[in-house]
């Protein structure tokens, strides 16, 4: 993959931050060739460094989330590194945080201070509750971004406590809306003559964004939705029904039309033509006699068996993949969404691939998650710091 042909080529970019919702920001664009210089605290660096599964002292997680940038050492709290930032922030088209707001203003690099040196810049500054409001000094996190903005209150059983999804989403959801925040900052600097500002993402917004009707449907009807398990109440049918040997399906036949299509594959011809269940509300009704007719079929058929036969009904419907399932895909794998690249010494590492795909340019994985400090040499010199210049800044642990 040729730079030429990345799409953010020549666009740089500041990382302050630690984690993942500003990191994943950071990475995202480093993937279609933004120029990402990632700053570290000195000795500890990036604590995703150490997060999960390790392989040799470094988390296979690391590799992948911070892959294509540049490492680093700024002990943020010292006036010469606040300097340092100063400096590179000339240059810089955006610049992607996540502390606690309040924060970077204690060490001279709030947005104010940071904008006086470059008015065309972009800042991105993700945190648990936005840059304002009565909740903004708060610490947050995803898990307390996914409480209260109402998304935990919905996901699992009627008669459990609520459960998480099995990833941070609320990070990822926060990363994709700043991510979109930069590129319209950037659209309006460049075509409208536009100056830079603040792209301000809290977690909370960023989860509350995608809860769909709850809003309306509480504000027009007082009514609560609450959760359902793996079923969609009032979109029939669809769900999740266990197979013969023991695994789930997911099948998605809400359509009209599909609804048929997957009748008459179960050989049942008095559901396929029964004039109340021709459209979602009369489904709607007996949803629970459907999810009953269709547990009874897939319960007949292994996972495999049942999909063969959907799928020559044309009638949407997934396994329930776990991670061997995924990897052993093999349109994972012709999609290019599983691809590998060697590590330092040369043992392979399996990451996801890049999303979205663009026809022309492409986004790319050029090198994997940096050692620490493994770029601070090449950066401070670009600065015009000689080796002494940045030796000293060592043995003052600056850097």
């Amino acid at each position: 993959m040729s730079a030429q042909t990345l799409p953010l080529k020549g666009v740089r970019v500041l990382e302050l931050g630690s984690l993942i919702a500003g990191p994943y920001a950071a990475s995202l664009l480093a993937q279609f060739g933004a120029e990402v210089i990632k700053v570290e605290p000195p000795g500890t660096g990036d604590p995703l460094r150490r997060w999960r599964k390790m392989y040799k002292d470094t988390s296979l997680w690391w590799y992948s989330q911070s892959r294509n940038k540049k490492s680093i050492t700024l002990n943020l709290k010292s006036p010469e590194a606040q300097s340092i930032i100063h400096e590179l922030v000339k240059d810089v088209d955006i610049v992607i945080e996540n502390f606690r707001p309040g924060t970077l203003e204690k060490w001279n690099l709030g947005w104010d201070q940071l904008s006086a040196i470059n008015p065309a810049l972009i800042m991105v500054r993700v945190s648990g509750y936005g840059q304002d409001g009565p909740y903004s000094p708060r610490p947050g996190f995803a898990a307390i971004a996914e409480s209260i903005s109402g998304l935990r209150y919905v996901s699992g059983y009627p008669d459990r406590a609520p459960v998480r999804v099995g990833v941070s989403i609320g990070d990822t959801l926060a990363s994709l809306y700043g991510v979109i925040g930069a590129m319209m900052a950037m659209h309006h600097l460049k075509v409208n003559q536009g100056v830079g500002q603040v792209v301000d993402v809290a977690l909370y917004e960023s989860v509350f964004g995608v809860m769909e009707s709850m809003i309306p449907e509480y504000g027009m009807f007082g009514f609560v939705r609450e959760r359902t398990g793996a079923s969609m109440p009032g979109i029939a049918p669809s769900g999740s029904y266990l197979t013969a040997d023991q695994r789930y399906i997911v099948i998605a036949a809400n359509a009209d039309s599909i609804f048929k299509r997957l009748m008459t594959a179960m050989n049942r011809p008095d559901l396929a033509d029964d004039p109340e269940l021709a459209h979602n509300d009369g489904r709607a009704r007996r949803s629970a006699e459907l999810d009953d007719a269709i547990t009874a079929w897939t319960t007949q058929h292994t996972l495999t068996q049942a999909l063969d036969k959907l799928e020559a009904a044309a009638v949407p419907a997934s396994g329930i993949n776990n991670a061997e399932d995924i990897f052993n895909d093999p349109h994972f794998r012709a999609r290019d969404m599983i691809v590998e690249r060697p590590l330092p010494d040369g043992e392979s590492i399996s990451l996801p691939g890049i999303v979205p795909k663009l026809s022309a340019t492409p986004g790319s994985t050029r090198w994997l998650g940096p050692q620490l400090g493994e770029h601070t040499e090449e950066v401070l010199g670009s600065l015009g710091m000689t080796p002494a210049q940045i030796q000293a800044l060592r043995d003052e642990e600056v850097i």
